[in-house]
């Protein structure tokens, strides 16, 4: 079994066509979707569009809750500029999607950690700033969820982390947002450091699970100028470079 895996779209739609492009050439029986779909000042709607139609295993992530309970006062800029422009039928699509999903009995599909979609689950925030997680802390934020392969999103770092006791989890990076600032618990940064949509593809074989991540050239340079159209300079710096 192959999967193709992808996470952290929110929104750009050029990103998301160029990963289903080169998906469609490498054989995966299956692709999959990690949740914070939509937000962001780029194009929500016609994203959600798109994968309405290719009807694909899909979770919410902590965007999707937010555009679903949170008052647009309290929104952000990203889910306020999403919350003015989706349509009913885009609402009540994000509303039916489960916070989790078994794709397979060894397959488990979380946003951010088991039970949390806003943990930063493969990466530890330290006043310095982030860093890889210790195994430790990996296995504190799992809880008792233990699967082959769980996969994971919401902090569009790409990384694939053995657990010590057995079983993987795969982090494939974000399709849409290679970088991005955050103030809570405290301001920090998160960044990749290029403009590259990316994805993950991982195949069970004989011996296991294996992953491979992927980044993908598209037109960042289009998608930067859209956000800088719809006042959001900050994205267009993170669209163009993978850096706040």
């Amino acid at each position: 079994m192959r999967i193709a895996i992808l996470s952290d779209i929110h929104g750009n739609i050029a990103a998301l066509d160029a990963v289903l492009a080169d998906i469609a050439g490498r054989g995966v029986d299956a692709i999959v979707n990690l949740g914070d779909i939509l937000s962001g000042p780029l194009f929500p709607c016609e994203t959600a569009d798109r994968l309405m139609a290719l009807d694909l295993p899909t979770i919410r992530g902590n965007h999707e809750r937010q555009l679903l309970t949170q008052h647009p006062g309290r929104m952000g800029a990203s889910d306020r500029y999403t919350d003015a422009v989706l349509h009913p039928h885009h609402r009540a699509w994000i509303a039916s999607l489960p916070e989790s999903l078994w794709l397979a009995e060894d397959v488990l599909m979380v946003h951010g950690a088991p039970g949390e979609d806003l943990c930063y689950w493969l990466e530890t925030l330290d006043p310095p700033g982030l860093r890889p997680a210790k195994a430790e802390e990996v296995e504190a934020r799992a809880g008792a969820v233990v699967a082959p392969l769980i996969l994971c999103g919401h902090t569009h770092i790409p990384r694939i982390h053995h657990r010590p006791g057995g079983g993987m989890i795969v982090n494939p990076g974000s399709v849409g947002l290679p970088a991005y600032a955050d103030d809570r618990p405290f301001p920090h940064k998160v960044e990749t450091g290029s403009p590259h949509a990316r994805y993950a593809i991982a195949e069970r074989t004989a011996d296991g699970w294996r992953a491979e991540p992927i980044a993908i050239d598209y037109d960042w340079e289009a998608a930067a100028r859209t956000a800088e159209t719809h006042g959001r300079p900050d994205w267009a710096i993170a669209l163009r470079t993978g850096r706040v």
